[in-house]
Parts: structure tokens; sequence; C-alpha cells
């Protein structure tokens, strides 16, 4: 065990501990870690006094105490010149073999995820960090039975902390665990920054979950804590922010002026939001969501946040980057590829056509569609930030409309959530964050989506499916009894019982017959893990 000061490191040895987890490394994240927890701590308690307030039937609206920021005549701080063409970025989990094949993709940008695509077993953090800080380098290679290398050119690096919900349980200082974003912003700071600007580009970043300007701030204040620490210029950290919750929403413009020595664009990250959506409105008798998949990005609050987010950053001079398209070609179904890409083409085009600077998708195969969509749109332009989209007006109850004509709730829908569900947290719990699910590459957020639709359901009286069938706990129960079976059949008998898919089943029906609705289902999940 490692102990340093006041941080000791509770992990197993793994490969690379030594190089990652310096003694002066440590000393840094302590260094975060005591001038940040304490803040952090605060914003998750009005996180759940927020919720209480929903519950009692508060309606989330603009603030009027930063009225005049929203009205201000501000701009963001300037971009460096490789982050301007971002028409398509590629994300992942930070495995070694993933972090090469992303990079030498074709994408413009490669988004390291220690968040949702992650799972955040002691090896997969630590390992993570050196294969980031090999790439950085250029030195990281793999092997298994083919050699993989970095190209001359590759897609610019950009890499997610995992949120402010989380813990890191294998680093204590003191007697409490460390802010998991802290752990995995610091480290990757620490050892790479000032490699990157030696390479003439930077510390970039994505921000996830947040859900107001004052989680913004917290972060701005950790990045100047860490550029002074460092005797780096203040600013030279970059961020692109993920609007993914519905709070978030009505602050847009607040959290760019929080992050706007630091900011570089706002991304709809329209997974997560949508969970947001049905969790913060999970009690509420007239906001129950249909089959997740009648919920496009054309039903009214999907767009209307859509709409607003163009206009928010096109109006402060940053990025305005679309969603994921989470589809995987698949080689023996050229028909569900026909189809699906032409899904993803319309997706794209429809981006682009919007005010999008760029999007995100999860294969190599998907980068030629998507760029196809924002060339024809933006021709030799970098982006199009002087797309203002002046025309749109999007009012608090835009973002609230949730009515979605012709949406229902079916037995296939309830059977699908729960099939992905625990499909899902059976590879997470085997130390795979991004795992191949029918023909998409699905990472936490659909898992959340689809066991919030079944909580939801379940706990509102009289919900029944478009075939009439009462949706109750017997019912939920015998339905998870035979998708654990399909399960079982599907994986094969060795990979279900390696992988905990019974576990994982166990764990899907306390989450949705617990009376309490459990925030995000890593936080039970982490205990099952090392």
């Amino acid at each position: 065990m490692l102990v340093t000061s006041s941080a000791q490191v509770k992990g197993m040895p793994v490969k690379g501990i030594e190089q990652i987890l310096t003694p002066e490394a440590l000393e840094f994240l302590e260094m975060l870690h005591v001038r940040f927890e304490d803040r952090r701590e605060e914003l998750l308690k009005a996180r759940a006094a927020r919720q209480l307030r929903i519950d009692a039937g508060e309606r989330p609206d603009f603030l009027e105490e930063t009225k005049a920021i929203r009205e201000g005549d501000w701009q963001a701080g300037a971009i460096p010149v490789d982050l301007q063409i971002r028409r398509v970025e590629i994300t992942g989990p930070v495995d070694r073999k993933m972090v090469i094949n992303a990079l030498n993709s074709g994408a413009d940008v490669f988004m390291a995820d220690f968040e949702d695509a992650n799972s955040p077993t002691w090896e997969n953090v630590v390992q993570g960090q050196l294969n980031l800080y090999d790439a950085v380098r250029r030195t990281i290679t793999y092997q298994n039975g083919k050699v993989y290398q970095l190209k001359d050119k590759v897609a610019l690096l950009n890499v997610r902390p995992r949120g402010w919900h989380l813990t890191e349980k294998h680093l204590m200082i003191g007697d409490k665990p460390i802010s998991a974003a802290l752990f995995d912003f610091g480290l990757f700071f620490f050892h790479n920054a000032k490699e990157l600007i030696a390479r003439g580009t930077g510390p970039y970043f994505y921000l996830p979950k947040l859900e107001s300007h004052l989680e913004a701030r917290l972060w701005n204040d950790v990045f100047v804590a860490a550029q002074e620490a460092l005797a780096i210029p203040v600013g030279t950290i970059k961020a692109t922010v993920l609007i993914e919750t519905i709070l978030a929403a009505f602050e847009m413009d607040e959290i760019l002026y929080e992050l706007r020595e630091h900011i570089v664009g706002l991304n709809a990250g329209r997974w997560d939001y949508l969970f947001s959506a049905i969790k913060k409105f999970r009690n509420q008798p007239d906001v129950i969501f249909p089959d997740r998949t009648a919920i496009t990005m054309q039903v009214p609050f999907m767009k209307a946040y859509t709409d607003l987010l163009v206009q928010a950053c096109h109006k402060r001079g940053v990025h305005a980057m679309g969603g994921m398209a989470a589809f995987i070609p698949n080689r023996h179904d050229p028909a569900v590829n026909k189809t699906a890409f032409e899904k993803v083409k319309a997706d794209k085009d429809h981006e682009a056509r919007n005010g999008f600077d760029g999007t995100w998708v999860a294969h190599p195969d998907l980068i030629p569609v998507a760029r196809e969509a924002f060339d024809k749109v933006l021709g030799d332009k970098p982006h199009q930030k002087e797309v203002l989209r002046e025309e749109v007006n999007v009012t608090a109850d835009d973002l609230l409309n949730f009515k979605i004509v012709g949406g229902q709730i079916t037995e296939a829908g309830l059977r699908l959530n729960i099939n992905v569900s625990i499909l899902y947290i059976g590879h997470w719990l085997c130390g795979t964050g991004a795992a191949a699910i029918h023909n998409l590459m699905e990472d936490a957020a659909t898992a959340e989506i689809s066991r919030a639709q079944v909580w939801q359901w379940l706990h509102h009286p009289d919900t029944r499916t478009a075939e009439g069938e009462p949706i109750t706990e017997e019912r939920v129960l015998q339905l998870i009894k035979e998708e654990t079976e399909n399960i079982k059949e599907e994986v094969g008998l060795a990979m279900f019982k390696n992988c905990h898919f019974e576990r994982a089943s166990q764990l899907f029906s306390e989450l949705v017959l617990s009376t309490c609705f459990v925030d995000f289902l890593t936080l039970p999940a982490y205990k099952y893990i090392d």
C-alpha cells in the first residue's frame, strides 16, 4: 500500500501503478481534495434538495438572479487552433487497443472516456492513465498476434473524467475516498499537461453530468488551482461541457460564463439528457414517458434543448457538438447495416442543418457518414458559428414539453429495457464499460434510461402496456426472470457465470423495485467490482 501524507492507496498493485501514482502525483491529488471536497459535497446536497422541490411540484425555470448573464454581450475565451475543426469525434474507453484504434480512426477528435464508457475497476482506471500517458508521448503500442501502433496523423485527444457524484474508493485522503472526477482529471493533468503543451497542443477535457452553473464554477476553480500549482498559464486548459441533464439546459449561458476562460463548447449528450428528464420528473403522474424508442430528437423537449444549445454556443463563440451515433456495423447482415446507415445519415444531416459544428460516433465506419453530412453544410469553413439561430425562442415550457404524439408503452419496450439493462450491468461488473448490445455500442446511459423507465412505469398506479397488461411487481419480476434466461442462452453459460449476469439481474430487480429511486445505478454496482 502506497502512503503519502494523508493519501492512502487501497487498490491492489497493477501494471503501471508506480509510474502513475507517484508521491508527487498523490500530493497533487491531495491538494485538490483538501481544497474542493467540501464544496463538492455541498453541491451534491443541493442536487438532492432540488429533487425534493421538484417532487413537491416545483417547475425548473431560467434563473432570475442570472438574467444579466443571459442577456449580456460577452464572449468566451479564444479557442486553440487544433480545436477549431471538430466535425467528427469518436468516443470510447481507455483500454490500450481502443486508444490506439480511436486515435488512428480518422476522426478529428478522440474523447477518451473514464466515465460512462468505462467500468471503473482499479486496473481500468490506473492502466487507462498509463495508456493515455503513452499515447501523449506517442510510445503506445499493443500486441495481440498483430502489432498496433499510432499512425503519423492521429485524432486530437480529449479526456472525460467521471462526474461529481462518484468517488474513487481505492484512494483515500484521510478517512474519505477522493472524488473520482478529481482523481481522473488530476492524474491526467499532472502527468501530461506540460508534455501536451510542448507538443503544440494542450490539456483538453469533456465535463459530464453537470446540473448547475455552480458545479461549473467548481470545475473552473479546480482548473485554476491545477494550472497555478504547475505554473501553467490560466486558460491553458480547455473544456467542452456535456449538457446531459435537464436542469443544466436552463443554465447553459451561466455554465459558459463560469468557464469562460476555459470553455470551447457544449455537447448535446442526448441519451443522458433523456435519462435525466425521466429521473427528475419520475414522481410526476402527468409525466409518464413511452418506450424510449419513441423518444426521438424531434419530440418537443428534445428539439427545444438542442435548438437552445446551438443558439447559446454560437452567441458566445464556442462550438455546438451533436449527439452520439451508437450503431455498430454488422458484417453479417447487410439489411441491418443499410437501415442503420440511413438513420445515421439522416440524424447527422439534421444536426449539420441545425447549426451544429460537429458530432459524435461510436464506430470508425460511421466517420465517413458523419463527415459527409458536415462537409456538405460547412464546406471549407472550420465550423458554422456564424449561424446564430436568432429565430429560436425557447421557453421553460418548451424545455418541459414532454408530450410525445403516438408514443406508447409496449410489452416489447418493457422487455427491451429489462434485457438491455441486465446485459449492460453484467458487462460493467465484468470490467467492460462500452458493450456491444443488439448492434449498438452501449454505455451506462442506455442502461440508466432503461431501468429508470421500468421504475417509473412500475411505481405509477394503473400503468399498462399498449396490449392492456398492467405493469405490476409480479409481471416485472416474471419478465426479469425470462430475460435473464434469454441472456444466459445468448451469451453462453461460461460467460453468464464469469460476467456476473445473475448478480446483474438481482441488482436490476433491486433498482426497479426499490421505493426510493437510486440516482445512478453505478453507485450500488460499484461495490461489486474489485
